[in-house]
């Protein structure tokens, strides 16, 4: 059986994939390319370039490789770009999945593994937060994402879809084996920019905010790896395929890092200082979000394996110094 990547040629996607081979699965990729790479895509694995709100190129897709799941991950992520385009993200965070929930229905498609995120908590009244906490996201970005549940909740009680909602922390790291990274051209994560700031790939440091009610000034967030994510999906699709039932899960450690305290680690682990500028407040971006994972542990049997921010930050650094053949 198939099993349908959107948005495989991009960073937590494409780390999808190789974990997907590693199992021996049967994998396609659909990805527009718009941040991800064709090379992220490992030889073999058939690439479809094309947009996920395309409806004829998702019927056809459907009909020449019968998937028995989805993974989606195609989204737009960068949450003050959520806020200058509102409606740019609701086409393709929320309309082009409507389409893939269409197709997937269509298609009889038996599992769906959503790509959600923290931003739907918003600034949470309780931190940790659990999935049961009221969603008020303040961004076009956690709304677009919080209205595709919305729309694959429904799609499930009335067409029998089988579904897993992993809601993400704050992704960070790379393949311990060095076969994927993040390569996003101008990607904003702060473990990315800050192992680019300490090689002299960037001037400086930009920290947004540090007047936020935190131990230092400046936001604190759950850093997981992406190894340990992508495991948590194929936990969720064996979770599924044993007849286990739909799930909305949050995936963090339950420990948080504020932005300083990262910087911190960057520096230390690179063996390298390098300027931090202070800046204003962004719009959108809430003062403190932590995971209550318990749910995720209880429900898929998930146990983390690299949970501890200094092997996020060199997994990062050892990637960066990839790109640039160093």
């Amino acid at each position: 059986m198939t099993i349908l990547v959107t948005g495989g040629a991009g960073y937590i996607g494409s780390h999808m994939v190789h974990e997907l081979l590693d199992a021996g699965e049967r994998v396609v990729v659909l990805d527009n390319l718009s941040t991800g790479r064709r090379q992220a895509v490992p030889a073999g694995v058939p690439l479809i370039v094309g947009d996920t709100g395309d409806e004829a190129l998702l019927a056809s897709l459907m009909r020449t490789w019968r998937p028995e799941a989805i993974i989606h991950f195609a989204a737009s992520i960068v949450v003050p770009d959520s806020v200058r385009d509102p409606l740019g993200y609701y086409r393709n965070n929320t309309a082009n999945s409507r389409a893939l929930l269409a197709a997937a229905v269509d298609a009889k498609v038996h599992h769906f593994i959503f790509s959600s995120t923290a931003a739907v908590y918003g600034n949470p009244a309780q931190v940790p937060v659990d999935e049961d906490a009221p969603t008020q996201p303040l961004s076009p970005y956690g709304t677009s994402k919080l209205m595709t549940e919305m729309m694959l909740r429904d799609a499930a009680a009335a067409h029998g879809l089988g579904y897993v909602i992993l809601r993400y922390f704050n992704v960070a790291g790379a393949d311990p084996k060095g076969r994927a990274g993040q390569s996003t051209p101008g990607a904003t994560h702060l473990v990315k920019v800050a192992v680019q700031a300490a090689l002299g790939l960037r001037p400086h440091l930009e920290v947004y905010g540090t007047d936020y009610p935190t131990r230092d000034g400046t936001c604190v967030r759950d850093y997981i790896h992406v190894t340990d994510l992508v495991r948590a999906h194929s936990a969720a699709l064996a979770h599924l395929r044993a007849g286990g039932g739909n799930a909305t899960l949050n995936c963090g450690y339950g420990r948080g890092y504020s932005v300083l305290e990262v910087v911190e680690a960057v520096k230390r682990i690179a063996k390298k200082d390098f300027p931090v500028r202070l800046s204003a407040r962004r719009p959108g971006d809430p003062a403190m979000i932590v995971a209550d994972a318990g749910r995720i542990r209880r429900l898929l049997g998930w146990k983390p394996m690299l949970d501890e921010l200094d092997a996020i930050v060199a997994h990062a650094l050892a990637w960066e110094r990839r790109l640039i053949g160093t």
